[in-house]
């Protein structure tokens, strides 16, 4: 059925869009030229680096370890903390938080750290920080971050006082890895590579340092870690590349022909300026629509480029990364309805009060 289905509006594309019209060739084009800006700017220095990371950090980290600080017997000085980072520290995107969320809600997380984690944590994955900041601007990347950690605790306090559902209490020591060191510095040059590839600073240093430190990763990869270890790093790097470059590369394309086809009177009239109402609507509209990981970002540029101001881009972000219409019908089926509301207008209202902030700054 999905195939037939699939075949049929194909068709149905093929047979009724007026390709011959000037509108529909310049889209196309437009479609084109935004993929080869991507691939040109942002892909080999970005997200190639960016999923490495994502290789290491599921590879390397003891996963268990970081979710047992969530519950059942997590003091809130703790959980809370850890549920919002653990997004980047896991690498989580939105097609694993929801089994990730269920799975610890299910095991006594409580209902506060659970949904900081559900919240934050396809938001802040390392990939998509950084593409935001590279694409966007990092003032809107830093405060993607900051905005979305403050308001995924805020949104778990509350939910955690409104439904009484605390955990157990006591902490969970997290068990010391042998390899915890050479970790730490096998991370910590890679990330080094990727900020040293968004600094615009003399080509001759960033390319030296560029060189030197993946030198230092290959040179590790190979010496430091067991065979077996390297080439589970190398396999989970790719399992990230495959599953998210071809959705990535097909919302870039999609983004560029929006930004052709869509009047920008529409734009502007609902979501260019930074008023209550437009960071309102941003948020609803995030709070439907479903971003594949890291295609929030081209959507978001394609609608900045028409004229959507600072602030709704901020809601936009927060709200579309954390919800959907899929997701929303799964958290209803594990939450209840009546938890599962409370949540999806928090996520509303803060996405709505952090676009009004920065907005304004």
């Amino acid at each position: 059925m999905k195939e037939f289905v699939l075949v049929l509006v194909i068709f149905l594309i093929f047979y009724f869009v007026p390709f011959n019209t000037n509108i529909v060739q310049n889209s196309i084009l437009n479609g084109f030229l935004m993929l080869q800006e991507y691939a040109r700017e942002h892909v080999l220095l970005c997200l190639v680096p960016a999923f490495f990371i994502a290789g290491t950090i599921s590879v390397m980290l003891n996963k268990s370890a970081v979710l047992k600080l969530l519950g059942p017997k997590a003091k809130k000085i703790i959980s809370y903390p850890v549920a919002a980072i653990s997004g980047g520290i896991l690498a989580v995107c939105s097609c694993t938080i929801l089994p990730l969320f269920g799975g610890i809600y299910k095991k006594g997380a409580g209902i506060g750290p659970a949904t900081t984690f559900l919240f934050s944590g396809p938001a802040i994955n390392i990939a998509a920080i950084f593409l935001t900041a590279r694409v966007l601007g990092w003032n809107l990347g830093l405060a993607r971050l900051f905005a979305t950690i403050t308001a995924a605790i805020l949104i778990g306090l509350i939910m955690e006082s409104l439904f009484q559902e605390k955990g157990e209490g006591g902490f969970h020591i997290q068990e010391e890895s042998k390899n915890g060191t050479k970790v730490l510095i096998f991370f910590s040059l890679q990330l080094s590579f990727l900020i040293i590839s968004g600094l615009k600073i003399n080509y001759l240093v960033k390319y030296s340092l560029m060189s030197l430190t993946s030198l230092s990763v290959v040179i590790m990869a190979v010496f430091f870690f067991k065979k077996k270890k390297t080439k589970s790093w190398l396999e989970e790097t790719w399992d990230f590349a495959k599953k998210i470059l071809p959705y990535l590369f097909i919302g870039v394309f999609f983004s560029g022909i929006l930004t052709k086809l869509l009047p920008q009177e529409i734009v502007t009239k609902f979501l260019g300026n930074n008023g209550i109402l437009s960071n309102l609507f941003a948020s609803i509209i995030g709070m439907f629509m479903y971003f594949a990981t890291l295609t929030e970002v081209p959507i978001v540029q394609a609608l900045r480029e028409l004229g959507m101001a600072k602030g709704p881009t901020l809601a936009l972000l927060m709200a579309g990364n954390s919800l959907s219409l899929p997701s929303m019908i799964v958290i209803t089926k594990l939450f209840g309805r009546k938890k599962a509301f409370s949540y999806f207008s928090l996520v509303v209202l803060f996405s709505t009060i952090f676009g009004i902030i920065y907005g304004h700054i």
